[in-house]
């Protein structure tokens, strides 16, 4: 009780309350822009948190992380930009509501279901580390590759409305992530002698080009095609806050889709993105009108940012237990521990026992600022909305080109952001799916780097895939997910022919 009183004292005190509000802010304002992110927006703050006490520091940091995972919601709903890889997903509700004229409730729902995802993973990193933290211990190749090829089965919910074109554009996907050095023998793979190709293809530059580059490509043809404002947002109503009511209403989905988040984030390397495909899936599984999905359903909003923003608390388990970072975020924060002399590990709890009680209201806090924020700054970033569209699309193609440079400063991005906002422009036009073959092109090489080292260890047997429990679990699970949609499917046309 003394700890959490000193934990109290010490994020409540006016000094600390600021830099939350400040770290919230510049968190929602970095993960809105695309090509920052909540990495970069971490990095960017922590020069500034060098004298500040350490626990006010690393608490901090944490809020520029739970703001920054919210923020990529405003862009992803506004221009159906992904400000972060993890707003990937709620862009397939998000942006539809927008263009029926429910900006202002989408994100409301948005910013409303990554509070609720920040509280849940805060929860349950403060009773549940110690037992999350040996659950992120037993992951190994084999439980890797299985979750890969969880996030892979999301490819059936996704291209619900054609399976074989959504196939298609996920195997397409896997290709591509193949492309440079391999990662285990450091054999050049599809290069073409190429030296910019050696790194691989960077998801990022793809992602913003595929999305937001390809949608300011079709809004063009539409206008020269004399159609009406066809997949153009021309307004916005103001930012909804959602009633306790209206939460309890859907509180399954909050809950699930926070503990797919929290679960997802403990495991090193896995991140908000897995997290969100994974629990959007889910949604569309569990769903009385899955077909609905991707038109505009508040559910497929409310999964993928509630899961999101859950794995931030989760990512934090690994990283004050083991030592273990748990997502690229998590890293730089556990750099933070160590430029203020703290070592992440069983220890720090032993010698610093109110750094997780103060962590843990500190994302309670940065959760609750991000209702009042993200209306603030969603209201203000809307605003570009009101420029004609020949100046909003030259803006969005900015903000891609700085975004896509900015990653490794290298020019070579800018042209995979083009070559791919092409590709993307016809994936939607001949209706392929841009989802799928994004995922496939994140996942792939998670995928394939486990199951050739799980090989390896087991000089070439597959029973290491099967004779571990949590593989097995997730690899049963993979399949239901996959086969899911076919089964209703062949139901569906079973009750019509009788």
């Amino acid at each position: 009780m003394e700890q959490i009183f000193q934990a109290l004292t010490i994020v409540m005190s006016p000094i600390a309350l600021m830099f939350l509000m400040l770290g919230t802010a510049f968190g929602i304002i970095c993960g809105a822009l695309p090509g920052l992110g909540p990495s970069m927006a971490v990095i960017l703050l922590l020069p500034f948190t060098y004298n500040m006490n350490p626990i006010v520091g690393i608490v901090t940091l944490v809020a520029v992380n739970v703001g920054a995972q919210a923020g990529g919601s405003i862009s992803s709903i506004l221009l159906r930009v992904p400000g972060t890889p993890s707003a990937i997903a709620t862009t397939f509700d998000g942006y539809p509501m927008a263009l029926q004229g429910k900006a202002g409730r989408a994100l409301g729902i948005a910013i409303t279901a990554s509070a609720v995802g920040s509280i849940v993973s805060a929860l349950s990193m403060l009773v549940a580390a110690p037992l999350l933290a040996k659950l992120a211990l037993k992951f190994q190749s084999a439980e890797y590759f299985a979750l890969a090829l969880l996030g892979l089965s999301c490819i059936s919910s996704l291209g619900s409305k054609n399976q074989l074109k959504s196939l298609f554009s996920a195997c397409l996907g896997l290709l591509l992530s193949t492309v440079g050095l391999d990662a285990i023998n450091g054999v050049a793979r599809f290069t073409f002698d190429q030296p910019w190709l050696f790194g691989g293809i960077d998801y990022i530059p793809v992602m913003i080009g595929a999305y937001a580059l390809a949608e300011v490509y079709k809004n063009i043809s539409d206008k020269c095609g004399n159609r009406l404002n066809e997949g153009e947002l021309t307004q916005y109503d103001n930012f909804e806050f959602i009633k306790l009511k209206e939460i309890l209403s859907k509180w399954i989905t909050y809950i699930r889709a926070s503990i797919i988040g929290t679960i997802v984030g403990i495991i090193p390397a896995a991140g908000g993105s897995i997290a969100a495909f994974i629990a959007y899936s889910e949604e569309v599984r569990t769903s009385k009108n899955p077909e609905l999905f991707g038109t505009g359903v508040e559910e497929g909003i409310i999964a993928a940012e509630a899961s999101n923003n859950g794995a931030v608390g989760g990512s934090l388990v690994p990283t004050l237990t083991l030592g273990i970072p748990g997502s690229p975020v998590a890293a730089i924060i556990m750099a933070a521990f160590m430029l203020h002399g703290l070592t992440p590990g069983p220890l720090l709890l032993k010698q610093q026992p109110t750094m997780l009680y103060s962590i843990f209201i500190g994302i309670i806090i940065a959760s609750l600022l991000l209702l009042f924020l993200g209306k603030f700054i969603s209201k203000e970033f809307a605003k570009i909305l009101k420029l004609p569209y020949p100046f909003l699309a030259v803006l969005i193609m900015v903000l891609g080109i700085v975004g896509a440079y900015s990653l490794r400063n290298n020019f070579t991005d800018v042209i995979i952001l083009f070559v791919f906002s092409f590709i993307g422009y016809y994936f939607n036009k001949y209706k392929y799916s841009t989802s799928s073959f994004v995922l496939g092109l994140i996942l792939g090489k998670i995928a394939e780097n486990s199951l050739r080292k799980q090989l390896i260890v087991n000089n070439g047997s597959w029973m290491g895939f099967i004779t571990r429990p949590i593989s097995l679990v997730i690899l049963i699970v993979s399949i239901m997910a996959f086969l899911n949609p076919y089964i209703k499917q062949f139901k569906e046309k079973k009750k019509a022919l009788v």
